[in-house]
């Protein structure tokens, strides 16, 4: 039985990983980079380096104990299935699976960041067979927050087509903003769903709405507004987590409206979020965190499809 090799190189994670698809199995390495403390992120020049440093080795662990042989590679090029979607991030990852293709006369696939989280969610969540399908999938993480429609393609396992989105701030970024106002690392996700979930309150919160879209720009300016009050850390964290949320149930009741029956997947790294996961369990389904947050397993997963 063969496996298939999936790279992916995101602005946040060193990835790779192997699927087998009859047993349906798959094995991953993934390794975050260094960001200093304080620090938002990191520049493209500086991603790449890091990548570039840690990919083989990422890859030589993943690979060691396989003695199966690999039957076809998938990476990801982009961001997302759209004109102009590039981060030389990706470049990385694209030079790696195009040389081990080369040397071992295998296909090489390539595939969106986006596209690789929404498979990773859909095989988490035991749903591969809504690839088959339409379905929908939310994908919030520190560059996305849409909900898109999904069909299988024609050139690809499937295509996209965008239905609603944040209209200025992206989930991620409000979650890494405000962790870093309450001096927590980056990324700040897990910092900050624990921080929240020691406050005594709650907050129902009304979300900004523009027909099928959202606003998050607000989620920012009022978590900074209570950190110069002198509110409680745990509740300007529980704040801005039920304010994701309430975005993200609004999004999800516009797209009910039109497709009362749809599946829906929720992916990306924002989605790992045990308070998100809680308020949204009677709307779909999610992944574990090890397969919301960046990594290769959906890229291995669209190979074997591609293949």
């Amino acid at each position: 039985m063969a496996w298939y090799l999936g790279i992916d190189t995101s602005n946040y994670t060193t990835s790779a990983a192997l699927y087998q698809p009859e047993q349906n199995r798959i094995i991953q390495k993934k390794k975050l980079l260094p960001v200093e403390k304080g620090s938002l992120g990191l520049r493209q020049s500086d991603a790449v380096f890091a990548h570039v440093k840690q990919l083989s080795g990422i890859l030589q662990g993943l690979m060691e104990p396989v003695t199966e042989p690999l039957a076809g590679i998938g990476v990801s090029v982009r961001p997302r299935d759209v004109e102009g979607s590039y981060m030389p991030c990706f470049l990385t990852g694209e030079m790696a699976a195009r040389s081990i293709g080369a040397a071992l006369h295998l296909p090489v696939s390539v595939f969106s960041h986006q596209a690789g989280h929404i498979a990773a969610a859909l095989f988490s969540a035991g749903r591969l067979d809504l690839m088959k399908g339409p379905f929908a999938a939310f994908h919030l993480s520190g560059g996305t927050t849409e909900c898109l429609l999904v069909q299988p393609g024609t050139e690809t396992p499937f295509q996209v087509a965008l239905f609603a989105k944040s209209l200025d701030l992206k989930a991620g970024q409000a979650v890494d903003r405000v962790a870093a106002m309450l001096g927590l690392s980056f990324p700040g996700g897990k910092e900050l769903e624990a921080l929240a979930l020691q406050a005594q309150k709650t907050f129902r919160i009304k979300p900004v709405m523009r027909g099928k879209d959202c606003s998050l720009s607000g989620i920012e300016n009022r978590c900074a507004a209570m950190v110069q009050q002198g509110c409680p850390p745990e509740e300007t964290a529980r704040f801005c987590l039920d304010s994701i949320f309430a975005a993200v149930e609004g999004m999800t009741k516009e797209l009910l409206k039109e497709y009362p029956k749809i599946p829906i997947i929720y992916a990306g790294g924002v989605m790992s979020n045990s308070i998100l996961q809680k308020g949204l369990a009677d709307y779909g389904y999610f992944a574990e965190p090890a397969f919301s947050s960046d990594n290769g397993a959906g890229i291995a997963i669209l190979a074997s499809a591609k293949c």
